[in-house]
């Protein structure tokens, strides 16, 4: 299995990344169960259900510091989900952790029955998520998980870019009234939020602005695109507006529909199929809106993924700097 990558997969992207004061940190992962942990010492209703997840969701210490409040079921996606939705059901509130290419598609049936139609607040962890199982190839890839989730009523889908969003979705998911998804990869990211700016689930994060072009992108593709507008902006005057999206849904309507109004060009950047995701969101919205752009939706195209680390992948399909600066390009001129 790969390791984790640095954000920046090129040297140039790592010189306009350390202009900008931007280094690796941690992985979302890491903050995600530092957060868990801090929450469930708090309340003792906080439990992490895992499916031989443990290691993997980063959760060792805490089933170490807490072993009451971890629950085992093994290699059972969908028994996962039921015994969260049970727990759920009785006051408490589960963590359901497992592979989002598994827990997304094994246990979706549960998912919708068991969590969404029944109202029962789980949160449900995707973790190793998009193509951070990389060379594990198109089995252990998680590119459908928005397209299946967003299609079922009831469930907010949330992907957080940097470690900020990452500690403000979990706080929000543990106190939330109906059931979150919440999506992680492994890669080290850079914190390219404003701590000073309060998280607000369902509100786009706008890193910078311009009118030129809107980027618009969600989860571990953020930095790229956040890199981006400053190339385009050196390299070519061109002046982007960044959109971080931790919620694709709810998806923040006003802030993509102000992006339609006031800037030229929008692009669209996921680690997901182009198809279902944050793009055609997007999309739909504008199409309905009396403004609209020229547009590009950058993600995974229609067709077997190639196998590769995550930068590979990132690089084969264009969800990079330069990717994402010539999408720009290629709509402006």
């Amino acid at each position: 299995m790969s390791a984790p990558a640095s954000p920046m997969h090129s040297p140039e992207a790592a010189r306009v990344a350390a202009r900008l004061g931007l280094r690796p940190g941690r992985a979302n992962i890491d903050v995600f169960a530092g957060t868990l942990l801090a929450l469930a010492r708090a309340d003792r209703n906080i439990l992490a259900v895992t499916s031989d997840s443990r290691g993997s969701g980063k959760l060792v210490p805490f089933g170490d510091a807490l072993p009451a409040q971890l629950i085992e079921v093994g290699i059972a996606e969908q028994n996962l989900v039921g015994i969260a939705a049970g727990l759920a059901s009785c006051g408490k509130k589960p963590f359901a952790v497992s592979p989002a290419c598994f827990l997304t598609a094994r246990a979706l049936e549960q998912v919708k029955n068991d969590a969404a139609y029944s109202d029962n607040p789980v949160v449900l962890v995707g973790i190793s998520a998009g193509v951070s199982y990389g060379a594990l190839g198109t089995t252990h890839h998680s590119l459908h998980d928005f397209a299946a989730l967003r299609a079922i009523n009831n469930l907010t889908i949330m992907a957080p870019a940097d470690n900020f969003e990452t500690c403000g979705a979990v706080r929000h998911a543990a106190s939330a009234a109906h059931p979150v998804y919440l999506r992680f990869g492994k890669a080290p990211l850079c914190d390219i939020s404003n701590p000073a700016e309060p998280f607000v689930a369902g509100k786009a994060r706008v890193l910078c602005d311009g009118a030129d072009a809107a980027l618009i992108a969600t989860g571990e593709t953020v930095i790229h695109a956040r890199l981006a507008a400053a190339y385009l902006r050196e390299t070519a005057g061109i002046a982007c507006r960044v959109l971080s999206v931790p919620a694709i849904k709810p998806l923040d309507a006003p802030a993509i529909l102000d992006a339609a109004r006031e800037c030229r060009a929008l692009v669209t950047v996921e680690e997901h199929m182009v198809s279902g995701g944050l793009g055609e969101a997007c999309a739909a919205l504008v199409a309905q809106s009396p403004h609209h752009p020229r547009m590009r939706l950058l993600g995974i195209p229609d067709e077997r993924t190639v196998t590769g680390s995550q930068a590979e992948i990132f690089r084969h399909y264009g969800l990079t700097m330069e990717g994402v600066a010539a999408a720009v390009h290629s709509l402006l001129f």
